[in-house]
């Protein structure tokens, strides 16, 4: 024998209202946490990854390029110094009349 009880029906009724309505607090405190992230992120000067990563290529190009520039500026500078220590020095000038 099944009895209906009017107090179990509304306990059951108010908890399950209660927990639709948590389930949509959450979502609401989720989306809003994400707005928050967001903002400070990018208030803070926070780059995407994209960016980050077009940045990271563009300095190992850079990188590459210095490296190269020093290792010719060192093979000049070689040159320069092998060649001046071909020149004589000259003690005496020659003087004009």
């Amino acid at each position: 024998m099944q009895t209906r009880n009017p107090l179990l029906d509304d306990l059951a009724r108010v908890a399950a209202g209660a927990l639709g309505v948590a389930a949509g607090m959450r979502r609401e405190t989720e989306d809003l946490l994400k707005q928050r992230f967001s903002a400070v992120m990018g208030r803070d000067g926070f780059v995407t990854r994209e960016e980050f990563e077009a940045v990271k290529a563009m300095a190992a190009k850079a990188r590459a390029e210095n490296e190269a520039l020093a290792a010719r500026l060192e093979s000049l500078e070689a040159a320069v110094s092998k060649a001046s220590a071909k020149i004589p020095a000259s003690g005496t000038q020659s003087k004009r009349k």
